[in-house]
């Protein structure tokens, strides 16, 4: 008989497994960074940095203040145990966990380099010159190449003929991610930058596939294939595959989960075996619009029924809620939104609007309150304000009083 499991139960399975609930450590060092993201496999990278940067939060949501120099060092320098790949969107991730990213890269080599009429071959001699150039003097970022074709024009964000065949050639694994200066990309051949060992570790695609949706199910705890399949971007026909194995070997347990329901059926769900299922959590955080809590809108809407899209590509004037808004969480419920800008300049955390959803906790403005102040001293700013804007303003303004 398939388990059902209630919808709060399956909100603390989930945010549990994303590493919520558990005592902040009294220092953040190297072990906790590195632990956690084993714990998330990755820390999607975004470059909007009106509040911080998107992989910054998802640490300081779960470990609380911590220094940004030291997650920078495990991540952006050149010889980092981390790099960068297409995993969810664009993101960090462990070196060796590269060689299972081998069958994307040969889907994107067949989708964008192989065909004789495309981009990628028609422009074979700026690519071949800059293999060359990558080879005599690598790692580069972009704008350190010398060449022709590195004048900005025309589509693809106004990128120049050497920044798309660069971000063509790390598509295809040909070349990796050197680290970062000044959050600009570093390019050099993937030979020098992903250990021989790594390199030579064959995965074939149905392995790879498999092991994602595995480290999917860990990192979720509970969900439906289509919150499997989104967390490494897979299509759903192979994921499928991938958790029917899965659940052959016991590995995942199928479940339903009370509300969510498509078209009045119960959807079918799977709950890893080795998930905890605390009978209660505790947690105030900020997410990031790219945490793995929210990032697929579909579950942050089943699970947390909170309807969210980002607005920063919204006309102001259309904008509901704010240009940079962080889903508010409390406990195991989000129970607000709030639009936060960084003025590094004034030394202020700015709230530019702040609002809750329906039946928030009564305590929800002095919780909140209590982590702005501690998220204005991680930042190293010495004020939080509030512009008024949004039914939390008022609340929340007094009680940062």
């Amino acid at each position: 008989m398939v388990e059902k499991i209630s919808s709060s139960g399956a909100r603390r399975i989930a945010l549990a497994a994303q590493g919520f609930g558990r005592p902040r450590p009294a220092n953040v060092g190297t072990r906790q960074l590195n632990g956690l993201i084993d714990r998330l496999n990755l820390l999607q990278i975004d470059s909007v940095n009106v509040f911080e940067r998107s992989h910054y939060l998802p640490v300081f949501a779960r470990l609380g203040a911590y220094d940004k120099a030291l997650l920078d060092r495990l991540t952006f320098e050149a010889r980092a145990p981390h790099t960068e790949y297409w995993a969810h969107e664009a993101a960090l991730l462990r070196r060796d966990d590269w060689p299972l990213f081998r069958w994307r890269m040969a889907d994107y080599r067949r989708q964008y380099g192989d065909p004789e009429d495309g981009w990628f071959q028609s422009n074979r001699s700026t690519v071949d010159w800059l293999r060359a150039e990558l080879a005599a003097n690598g790692p580069l970022a972009a704008g350190e190449i010398e060449h022709d074709a590195n004048t900005r024009t025309g589509p693809w964000w106004g990128w120049s003929d050497v920044k798309r065949a660069l971000e063509y050639m790390f598509y295809f694994g040909e070349v990796a991610i050197a680290g970062r200066s000044r959050f600009q990309r570093r390019y050099a051949l993937v030979e020098n930058v992903i250990p021989g060992e790594i390199l030579d570790r064959q995965v074939d695609e149905a392995d790879a596939v498999r092991e994602l949706v595995r480290r999917a199910a860990v990192a979720h705890g509970i969900g439906t294939l289509g919150d499997l399949a989104d967390y490494f971007r897979i299509k759903r026909a192979p994921a499928a595959v991938a958790v029917r194995e899965l659940e052959e070997s016991g590995e995942l347990l199928p479940v339903t989960v009370s509300g969510w329901e498509r078209n009045g059926k119960p959807v079918q769900a799977w709950f890893h075996r080795d998930a905890r299922r605390p009978r209660r959590l505790e947690a105030t955080a900020l997410l990031s619009p790219f945490d793995p809590i929210v990032w697929y809108r579909d579950r942050a809407l089943r699970m947390f029924d909170f309807h969210y899209r980002i607005e920063i590509y919204t006309p102001e004037p259309k904008r509901v809620y704010g240009y940079y808004v962080l889903p508010i969480l409390l406990d195991d419920r989000i129970v607000g939104r709030i639009d936060l800008k960084n003025d590094r300049q004034s030394g202020v955390l700015r709230v530019q609007a702040a609002w809750t959803e329906p039946d928030a906790p009564a305590e929800t403005a002095e919780r909140v309150a209590a982590l702005l102040h501690e998220t204005a001293a991680w930042q190293g700013l010495g004020e939080v304000t509030v512009s008024g804007r949004g039914n939390l303003a008022p609340a929340l303004a007094s009680a940062l009083r």
